[in-house]
């Protein structure tokens, strides 16, 4: 069965390590489980006007709220020895490599994968693989943009696909599908 965690990150500007908000959502045995959502206090209290208007986070809601060390200990146990995926999982590896390092915390042991390259084998069809392309494809209505939201479409990505394909686990789907599941570094 299909066992593996989607993450999302939200960003205040273009700086890796400026997070504002995270979700993670649990798919375990084929199913949407459980998930977390928090925003985040970046080390920068700068928002860039362009990301205001992509998110929808403004510096007064994330003022009062932890940093990313705070919220730390919760996002580590979920993603710890963990098959994550990440739609663009480029940007959100960069953006968790590079606030683990502005805080100077230890990098979890975890593989990643992306869901752009799984829904480009996928549905190779599609006029772009932007989330909410790929979404609207498969019927999900959700708010893009939302970390928790855009985390949960992720995490559907691989339950279609492995529908379509029949094959009921992430990394025989990637193998399959030829996409890379690499470890975090």
């Amino acid at each position: 069965m299909m066992n593996f965690m989607a993450i999302d990150f939200e960003t205040a500007s273009s700086r890796p390590d400026s997070a504002c908000s995270v979700a993670v959502v649990e798919v375990k045995d084929g199913k949407i489980m459980d998930s977390y959502y928090t925003l985040i206090r970046p080390p920068q209290m700068y928002f860039h006007p362009i990301n205001i208007q992509i998110h929808g986070i403004r510096p007064g809601d994330v003022r009062d709220k932890p940093s990313f060390a705070g919220i730390w200990p919760e996002l580590k146990k979920r993603l710890e020895g963990r098959i994550v995926v990440a739609h663009n999982a480029q940007f959100d590896m960069r953006v968790l490599r590079a606030s683990l390092d502005t805080a100077g915390l230890t990098a979890p042991r975890f593989l990643h994968c992306c869901t752009v390259s799984l829904s480009r084998r996928a549905w190779p069809e599609l006029k772009n693989h932007k989330l909410d392309t790929v979404g609207d494809y498969l019927h999900i209505e959700f708010q893009h943009h939302n970390a928790l939201a855009d985390a949960r479409t992720c995490a559907e990505i691989p339950l279609y696909a492995g529908r379509k394909f029949d094959i009921e686990d992430l990394p025989a789907l990637a193998a399959a599908m030829h996409v890379a599941v690499k470890p975090f570094k």
